[in-house]
């Protein structure tokens, strides 16, 4: 082969890697939205009530799962490590105490998500979840940072009246 078609055919190899998807830096940014997409486990939270007191609603140890589909839909679950077992082992037989206590320690949510990439807000919209008086409501999330390992969030109001500066890891 004689050096100037080898030359040709290494400058069209170094111009089509280049042109893969990906490659560029163009290609590499990706809309809030689209980086949310996927799994995300509960690290910690910031609660901070009207008064200004720091209150650790999820002790130590907290369990929690967030879900975003390209769809649109999302699914949140966080819950305290320390829950008490029902005694009868039945879910519809918890005592008022047992309840009460599932009830501080938890909370669920579900529903559709949208993202104003301007203001970095994530708005979802409740159909369900652990507290009724959220259905048909929507919360607001203001994204704080977000990269391909760790998502960061402030909650102007959460269902305790407080605020709140989430962490959340990816799920691999």
């Amino acid at each position: 082969m004689n050096r100037r078609r080898v030359l040709n055919i290494s400058a069209m190899t170094v111009l089509g890697l280049a042109l893969l998807p990906g490659s560029s830096p163009v290609a590499q940014q990706k809309s809030l939205k689209e980086q949310l997409v996927g799994t995300w486990t509960f690290v910690t939270a910031s609660n901070v009530e009207k008064d200004g007191t720091n209150v650790d609603r999820w002790g130590p140890n907290p369990k929690g799962m967030l879900i975003f589909d390209t769809h649109g839909r999302y699914v949140l679950v966080i819950n305290r490590s320390d829950l008490p077992k029902f005694a009868s082992n039945r879910v519809d037989q918890g005592t008022a105490e047992e309840n009460k206590a599932v009830m501080k320690g938890m909370i669920a949510t579900f529903g559709t998500y949208s993202m104003n990439e301007a203001d970095r807000t994530l708005i979802t919209r409740v159909e369900g979840g652990s507290f009724p008086n959220l259905y048909g409501g929507t919360q607001k999330r203001v994204i704080k940072s977000i990269t391909a390992e760790e998502l960061k969030y402030a909650n102007p109001a959460t269902t305790t009246g407080a605020t709140a500066d989430a962490v959340w890891k990816r799920a691999r």
